[in-house]
Formats: C-alpha cells, sequence, structure tokens
C-alpha cells in the first residue's frame, strides 16, 4: 500500500462484470416519451367506472382524490390503477346488487386504505372506526389476486382510453389549422 494511513480490507467479493452483448443502449427519446406519456397518463386519463345507471353517484372528494393517487402509485412505481380508482370503480356496482363476499371484502378494504391515506388530521375518526370494523385488516391471497387483475384492467382501460383521446387530437388538428390558414389568406 503506499498510503499506510489507509487499510484496505478484502471482503472477497465477486463482481461479475455485465458482457457488452447483454448490454442494451438506452434510447433517450423513448424515455422522455414514455416519462411524458406516463405523466400525461396520471394527470388527464379518464376516471374508469363500472357502467351502470349509477355511475354519476361516485362522490366528488374520491372523484377529487385519483389524481393525486395516480401519482402517488407512479411514485411507487406500480404500473396498475390506484386503490382510490377501484372504489370509484366498484362504488356504482356495489348499487346494482349484492356482490360475492371476496370483492365487499376488496371494496371495503380499498375504502379502508383510501380513507386512511387522505384522512384530513382525523376529521372523520367516526367513518373510519366505522370502516375499521367491516373491513378485513388482511386480504387473502386469492383477493390479492383479484385485486391485482382489477387493479392492472382499469391501468390498461384508462392508458388505451387516453391514447384514443390523443389520436383523435392529432386527427383533428391539421384540419383546424389549414381552415385557420385560409382564413387568415382570404
Amino acid at each position: 500500500m503506499e498510503n499506510p494511513k489507509t487499510l484496505q480490507l478484502d471482503f472477497d467479493f465477486e463482481i461479475n462484470t455485465i458482457p457488452k452483448a447483454e448490454i442494451k443502449p438506452i434510447n433517450v427519446k423513448k424515455a422522455k416519451e414514455d416519462f411524458v406519456f406516463d405523466f400525461m397518463d396520471s394527470l388527464t386519463s379518464p376516471i374508469i367506472v363500472f357502467k351502470s345507471a349509477w355511475q354519476d353517484a361516485v362522490p366528488a372528494n374520491v372523484l377529487n382524490k385519483i389524481t393525486m393517487s395516480r401519482v402517488l402509485c407512479k411514485m411507487k412505481g406500480e404500473q396498475m390503477a390506484s386503490l382510490t380508482e377501484v372504489v370509484a370503480y366498484m362504488m356504482p356496482r356495489t348499487f346494482e346488487a349484492p356482490m360475492p363476499s371476496e370483492w365487499v371484502n376488496i371494496y371495503t378494504w380499498c375504502g379502508l386504505q383510501h380513507t386512511n391515506l387522505f384522512n384530513n388530521s382525523g376529521q372523520k375518526r367516526d367513518m373510519v372506526s366505522a370502516m375499521q370494523e367491516i373491513a378485513p385488516n388482511k386480504l387473502s391471497d386469492y383477493e390479492q389476486g383479484l385485486l391485482k387483475h382489477l387493479r392492472l384492467w382499469i391501468y390498461d382501460k384508462r392508458r388505451k382510453a387516453l391514447k384514443a383521446s390523443l389520436k383523435n387530437a392529432k386527427q383533428r388538428t391539421p384540419e383546424s389549422s389549414i381552415i385557420k390558414q385560409r382564413n387568415i389568406f382570404s
């Protein structure tokens, strides 16, 4: 050793280097486009709800929290719908007819998680305590699988809806600009 004041310890770590053939180049443009689309998805995607006569009955406070819960999911790295979106989707379904016990457990558990996340300094203590009596503390593996499938399905549907709306906006834009140009030169 050249410097006697430092001590080098060898813990016998083996470092396996990645062969150059396995390293994939990062497409910066594609990464930026994905980031922008994900951000747009979080902020502007439509809210997916169960199609029924009750679909307008979802409370405004739940709908207003969806954007924030989407951003929180994105920050966690989750590529699925938020629990708040699950509550908003399932709420109209609960007004239609009784649901199987698994879905009741999922709905009440998601509602409790939403309330705990967005509870404003204990203002809703009575509601939270009532929900804690009804909602399960933990979902079974089967219920977690159903919830994950529903969250992925909602996520997929909302992204497809956003892509369709962006595609429609692109198709409408050139026509309107041509009309504007004609009006300028007329």
